[in-house]
């Protein structure tokens, strides 16, 4: 049987060898949407757009009802286009000082597997919020939060090039079976790749919540009109893993 899938605030989510996933996301998502919904959201849902080479799609005329209104319910802060490179290759200000640290190889290996690397950031800051050594109970390791066995014999699955290798090869597959598409990528990289053919209705509670906080992080990533005020906003965490994190990167409070 494959591994279970679970978190503290999500139900669990079961999936089959064909469609497990790279990730759990089993530690900074609850803490990130506190963030996203309680200060963040309120600064930029109805006024912040992706920048002007990330247009936003409208949902496709095969999605079913419970997508479209999915999409409709999340328009005003999500990202549903295709992803498309930042021009100067950095990453936004407005991830976390952790997440940041890793910066220069964030470019490195989003330009190694062809990824906008303020994706590969929004991946980071929701898997592991930087914090290399980061376990989930059910297995997730290190910085992108990669279940074992997509990890070779002899792999160091705690090593940073290593980890990052295995997990945006799995993120760069889930954008090329959802055909570019952010939002649908980034269930893929949390469900598995299985579930981007399926209505988001039968996605699991965690999934739906993995979206939600990815496509709403990656826009204002993505966006051109940032404020100093965003920033100190989307850099505010009290997340134990953060915590860790700034320990183990010899980052200030």
């Amino acid at each position: 049987m494959p591994p279970t899938r679970s978190t503290p605030a999500y139900a669990e989510n079961e999936t089959t060898a064909s469609d497990r996933g790279g990730c759990l996301s089993g530690f900074l998502l609850p803490p990130l949407m506190v963030i996203l919904v309680g200060t963040v959201l309120a600064i930029f849902l109805l006024n912040a757009s992706p920048g002007s080479t990330l247009p936003v799609m409208a949902a496709d005329a095969s999605q079913s009802t419970a997508d479209a209104q999915m999409l409709a319910a999340d328009s005003a802060g999500s990202f549903s286009g295709s992803v498309v490179a930042s021009a100067a290759g950095d990453i936004s200000p407005i991830f976390m000082p952790e997440v940041r640290y890793w910066s220069g190889k964030i470019k490195a290996w989003a330009a190694e597997a062809g990824i906008d690397p303020n994706l590969v950031a929004t991946v980071m800051q929701i898997e592991s919020c930087g914090y290399q050594k980061a376990l989930s109970r059910a297995g997730a390791i290190g910085l992108f939060q990669v279940m074992p066995y997509h990890f070779a014999a002899g792999d160091s699955p705690y090593d940073p090039d290593t980890n990052a290798a295995r997990g945006l090869d799995y993120l760069r597959r889930s954008l090329q079976a959802a055909n570019g598409n952010v939002r649908l990528a980034l269930a893929g990289y949390n469900g598995g790749i299985g579930v981007i053919n399926r209505p988001a209705s039968s996605w699991s509670g965690q999934t739906q919540g993995y979206v939600a906080a990815g496509t709403r992080i990656y826009a204002k990533a993505s966006s051109s009109n940032i404020t100093a005020e965003d920033v100190r906003q989307w850099t505010s965490s009290n997340s134990a893993l953060c915590r860790q994190a700034a320990a183990l990167e010899g980052i200030s409070p």
